[in-house]
């Protein structure tokens, strides 16, 4: 286990009242949190969605990619359905951190897409490490989830680590003129499950 469980409090929103769990990873201190709706113990798988933090996309309305717009619409979804569990996973940029972001999306102005513009920088295309996830819905007392998805890794890698999977759920939103390049490249280079619109591509 790389989490420890340290906090939680009721969170209010537009859509209904979460609670707000706070986790922190053992070796490294860096924090993550859960939202969690309804009552979550229970045999039935829970609707989940796991969202990688994304500063521009998420609070400063970045049209450049698709993350706030899948963040506000799963927790519509999840408040809705009246249980789920929205997973804050608190790794910028694909866990390049927010300034080698903004200088991946420097070189994204030039040309590069998004997965050439991280190795340029020195990293791979996805730095993310999903297992911290796994752990935090071990410690929420969850082992079935229906997974708000479009990524196939993130099954693969919750799925190794224990967690049962029982459906994939598609979360296809916000695609816009200024980020249709960013989503081909997610579904040709990276294997995202997507139908875009405009777009030639082999998935």
């Amino acid at each position: 286990m790389q989490l420890k469980r340290v906090a939680q409090a009721k969170l209010p929103t537009p859509w209904g009242c979460f609670t707000i769990v706070g986790f922190e990873e053992i070796a490294t201190k860096k924090d993550h949190v859960a939202l969690v709706f309804g009552d979550i113990p229970s045999d039935t798988p829970v609707l989940t969605r796991i969202h990688s933090e994304c500063l521009t996309g998420d609070a400063l309305f970045s049209l450049r990619c698709d993350c706030g717009f899948q963040l506000e619409a799963a927790l519509k979804q999840i408040a809705k359905e009246g249980r789920g569990i929205l997973i804050y996973h608190r790794q910028e940029g694909r866990n390049i951190g927010l300034l080698n972001k903004i200088k991946a999306y420097a070189l994204q102005d030039q040309g590069l897409d998004t997965v050439e513009a991280n190795e340029q920088l020195g990293f791979s295309a996805d730095e993310r490490d999903f297992t911290l996830c796994a752990d935090m819905l071990n410690l929420l007392g969850v082992s079935q989830i229906r997974l708000l998805t479009n990524n196939p890794e993130k099954i693969r890698v919750l799925e190794n680590s224990g967690i049962k999977i029982t459906q994939r759920e598609p979360l296809e939103v916000g695609e816009n003129p200024n980020n249709e390049h960013y989503l081909e490249t997610k579904a040709n280079k990276m294997g995202h499950l997507l139908h875009l619109h405009h777009c030639n591509c082999k998935h």
